[in-house]
């Protein structure tokens, strides 16, 4: 690779992340508050999955 390239793939880049940051927007209280419950609930289901395994695992092996 040279070096006009990888100044080329460069400037790509930070024209979409220009554009990117153009679209997005700050969610509101509301959103916000959605989204970490739903993160968190998700956080708390693989976990519960990892550890029912890890019991199952502990008691057959």
């Amino acid at each position: 690779m040279n070096f006009k390239s990888l100044v080329f793939k460069f400037k790509s880049f930070v024209v979409e992340c220009k554009r990117v940051f153009r679209v997005t927007k700050k969610p509101s209280n509301e959103e916000f508050k959605t989204i970490v419950k739903a993160s968190g609930l998700g956080m708390i289901i693989i976990g519960l999955i990892g550890f029912i395994i890890s019991m199952i695992k502990q008691l057959f092996f």
